[in-house]
């Protein structure tokens, strides 16, 4: 049965040529009316211009959307996976892939609102983000029509990408005829470097294509000490001074690109079947994951911290994978959510030089008791030959095994 015509979709528009050309695609090949979509990430550019790129393109000012969505990425996303300290792989802070569910959401809303039958994104066939926006959308609305161009087109080369955009009066920037030197995504927790000069892993990353960091060998010679203070896993203040969430992040953000704090070189494994290297900087993610492993080392039991780092790999796999609307993560979130009750107080912070250090913590519902720990005489009762029973039980299997062993 063929496919319905696509009447009005909405685009995942940045501004930039790659989005230009398939906004101007989409309108050639399905005939639709695009509904554009520019999202405020934090990614340090300015995104107005984009207004007048749509425009320019011939969509409608009524179907131009450009907002500020910060706050809600911080407070709505990033904070509820730092809950969990997630991390892919060992490193990776997971930049990239927890801004493209959010991105998603609003299409679909967007779509809902203007009575769009499709939506569209501008992720090649060869990378992850294709399968996180695609899963969203249909986690959110299980008939939407996807489009997704790379997949789709016929152009062979990007020399054909850019004859279309002459074509058609897409503005070209002169730096945009070249082959750039590295492909960049970038949001308020990250950047993410990829391709070209990057590709060979045996290689260092060039010095320019560090953007949100100072090289931690010209940091400054001092220490940066400051304190985060947290109220259910979630950061509040710095330094006493009560912040939102965005506004947080972006002051540890400045904290870590002073000192140099936050890069990562990295070869992955993309869900998609194949590595890929990439050049990581998340510098207020980096302090905050050290902080909230700090104010959790006084605040969860062992039972309750054990287990989150056993959960932990699982949830960060759904993450990069695309699957944040997926049940078995919101399962997840509510256990990792559960568990941050009581964890608020107040850290201690030491950057120096690309490190993070630790270097105190308090809290009322510290679950540390000194009198338990200490080498003195406390005045809480703890009878230390009561371990002998202890270790003897624990040992009774491994003493069976080294019996049964012998005799063998």
């Amino acid at each position: 049965m063929a496919e319905k015509p696509v009447k009005k979709v909405v685009l995942a528009y940045s501004g930039g040529l790659d989005t230009s050309i398939i906004l101007k695609w989409l309108q050639t090949e399905y005939g639709a009316e695009v509904i554009t979509f520019t999202a405020d990430l934090g990614q340090g550019e300015e995104i107005e211009p984009a207004r007048a790129k749509a425009l320019a393109a011939g969509v409608k000012p009524e179907n131009i959307f450009i907002e500020d969505v910060r706050e809600e990425f911080v407070r709505d996303f990033v904070f509820p996976m730092f809950r969990a300290n997630t991390v892919y792989e060992g490193q990776y802070l997971l930049g990239t892939s927890i801004a493209r569910p959010l991105i998603a959401k609003r299409q679909i809303e967007i779509a809902r609102k203007l009575g769009a039958d499709a939506v569209s994104h501008g992720s090649t066939g060869k990378g992850n983000d294709q399968v996180r926006y695609e899963v969203a959308y249909y986690a959110l609305e299980p008939d939407i029509r996807v489009i997704a161009p790379w997949r789709e087109w016929t152009f062979k080369s990007r020399e054909a990408l850019l004859d279309f955009a002459e074509k058609h009066q897409i503005q070209i920037t002169k730096d945009k005829r070249g082959e750039a030197p590295f492909s960049v995504d970038a949001n308020l927790l990250h950047s993410s470097s990829e391709g070209k000069v990057l590709e060979d892993p045996a290689v260092e990353a060039p010095e320019f294509v560090h953007m949100r960091t100072i090289s931690p060998e010209d940091a400054p010679d001092k220490a940066t000490v400051f304190t985060m203070d947290f109220e259910k896993g979630d950061p509040v203040a710095i330094d006493g001074v009560k912040m939102s969430p965005a506004t947080l992040l972006a002051k540890l953000n400045q904290l870590g690109h002073d000192n140099g704090i936050g890069r990562l070189d990295l070869v992955e494994n993309r869900y998609v079947g194949m590595k890929s290297r990439g050049v990581y900087e998340t510098p207020g993610g980096t302090i905050l994951l050290a902080a909230h492993r700090g104010i959790e080392s006084i605040t969860l039991d062992r039972g309750s911290m054990h287990l989150k780092d056993e959960l932990m790999p699982r949830y960060a796999e759904l993450i990069y994978n695309g699957f944040w609307f997926a049940p078995e993560r919101e399962m997840l979130q509510a256990a990792i959510d559960h568990s941050q009750a009581m964890v608020g107080g107040q850290v201690r912070v030491k950057l120096y030089k690309g490190n993070v250090s630790v270097i105190g913590r308090t809290s009322p519902y510290s679950l540390y008791d000194q009198e338990l720990v200490t080498f003195e005489e406390g005045k809480v009762a703890y009878n230390q030959r009561d371990a002998s029973g202890f270790i003897k039980l624990n040992a009774l299997r491994l003493q069976v095994k080294a019996r049964r062993d012998r005799r063998a």
